[in-house]
């Protein structure tokens, strides 16, 4: 156990998904570091079906037992209106945001010959869409307090996922989506730093819903109370970081979160190359190729891969 250090005092924040697993890992950790929470979660089951407030309200409860400020928020923020209620919560009961901590997703995992176009557009809708306009709209809070005069330190942590960055067999929507939200954190990231606002993403690996089905051997909690490698809340004090003051000019940037390890990620970049200064011809193009795939280095497994 490590103790809490106030790095979060004074200042509010939004952590959608937050009734179970990480956003709930990380709800609590946020207010366990003095931050005032609005906990959003729409309470669905594993695939989105469903709905209900019962998830987001008992995470509430926890923070006010451990002496925290806390509210529930049970709005869809895969919408325009639900979105836009969640910034109003925050604002509404606590004056303020600092911090939007992305979260929320589900799976519907299929190979890709086998998934269907309704479970390409849910995937989407909650992970990609899901960022976006919570995004969306506390950025534009945050835009109008800076040109006011009140520039913030607004922090925004995404959740990408290693399937997002590498890929995974069985999960083209989800890596799709996660893909998605590391080009949205950059975008976001450079449009909105002028105005104190810094946004980072995560990659985590860790024990879920999501995760302790597809992967049940290597997320299986130890025996004998061990360390447990794959508790969610060890990636939250990572983002109890990112989501605080005192990581003043970290933005753009993806993180890797695992048990015990950061790993800061990076991500697409110039290797080997050739300029002929003239049109190649195909022969001429594939062998260039050839040579410059010698030359680089082996890209990472895609997750799942047998």
């Amino acid at each position: 156990m490590t103790t809490p250090t106030a790095l979060c005092a004074g200042r509010v924040a939004v952590v959608t998904g937050a009734g179970r697993g990480l956003g709930r890992a990380h709800a609590l950790a946020l207010a366990a570091e003095g931050a005032r929470v609005v906990v959003n979660d729409l309470g669905v089951d594993l695939d989105g079906s469903g709905a209900g407030s019962g998830p987001a309200q008992q995470v509430v409860e926890e923070i006010r037992a451990s002496g925290g400020e806390a509210v529930a928020h049970s709005g869809d923020i895969a919408t325009t209106d639900g979105a836009a209620s969640l910034v109003a919560t925050a604002l509404d009961s606590f004056g303020r945001l600092d911090t939007l901590v992305n979260n929320a997703g589900f799976l519907r995992d299929r190979m890709l010959v086998n998934l269907d176009e309704d479970d390409w557009d849910a995937v989407m809708r909650v992970h990609l869409k899901g960022h976006f306009l919570p995004l969306k709209h506390a950025a534009a809070h945050w835009r109008a307090e800076a040109r006011v005069g009140r520039l913030p330190e607004a922090r925004v942590v995404n959740t990408s996922s290693g399937a997002g960055l590498s890929g995974s067999v069985g999960q083209g929507n989800y890596s799709a989506a996660k893909a998605g939200i590391v080009g949205l954190t950059l975008v976001a990231a450079a449009e909105m730093g002028r105005y104190g606002v810094q946004v980072n993403a995560i990659a985590p690996a860790a024990r879920t819903r999501m995760t302790e089905q597809t992967f049940a051997e290597s997320m299986a909690a130890p025996g004998g109370g061990g360390f447990d490698a794959m508790a969610p809340e060890n990636v939250s004090p990572l983002v109890v970081w990112l989501g605080s003051a005192a990581c003043a000019g970290v933005t753009g940037r993806v993180f890797e979160a695992e048990a015990g390890r950061i790993t800061v990620m990076e991500g697409w970049r110039p290797g080997p190359t050739v300029d002929k200064g003239a049109r190649w011809s195909p022969a001429e193009a594939g062998a260039a190729a050839a040579e410059l795939l010698a030359a680089s280095e082996t890209p990472q497994p895609v997750y799942g891969a047998r």
